[in-house]
């Protein structure tokens, strides 16, 4: 029994570090919301996106969460704002702005707080599991 709760926690704890990358991964999204290119037609910053990746762990015998990559997201167009002042400016007086939409990123740091609060509280309860079972054993 107490290897698979020592199991269950280390597969939490994997789900926890995975959900703390990816919130740190959205949370640079949001920051740089509004870093546009230095010269005009420049690109801006590229929204990163991260996947994850089942992998085994030979010692525990379990499959853990990890972070398969971090990458930017060439598939989602950059947004075009008219601000002829802007260093960035075209020819046109358009600005490339980045490719990342600030609901789009709050719902995913929902989800990834949601996750790691779930993942928490399964560590919270295996170690009330083995605290009662030793408390049982005195």
């Amino acid at each position: 029994m107490g290897s698979e709760i020592l199991n269950a926690m280390m597969i939490s704890a994997s789900g926890m570090r995975t959900q703390g990358t990816r919130i740190r991964v959205i949370s640079e999204n949001v920051a740089n919301a509004n870093t546009t290119g230095d010269t005009p037609g420049a690109d801006p910053y590229r929204r990163q996106t991260i996947s994850f990746k089942n992998e085994m762990d030979k010692n525990l015998g379990v499959d853990r969460v990890e972070v398969n990559e971090i990458e930017e997201d060439f598939e989602t167009p950059f947004h075009l704002r008219y601000d002829p002042s802007h260093p960035a400016a075209n020819e046109e007086g358009y600005v490339k702005m980045p490719n990342m939409n600030a609901m789009v990123e709050m719902m995913d740091v929902r989800e990834a707080q949601r996750s790691y609060g779930a993942n928490l509280g399964m560590i919270q309860q295996s170690r009330e599991i083995m605290q009662r079972t030793i408390d049982l054993l005195r």
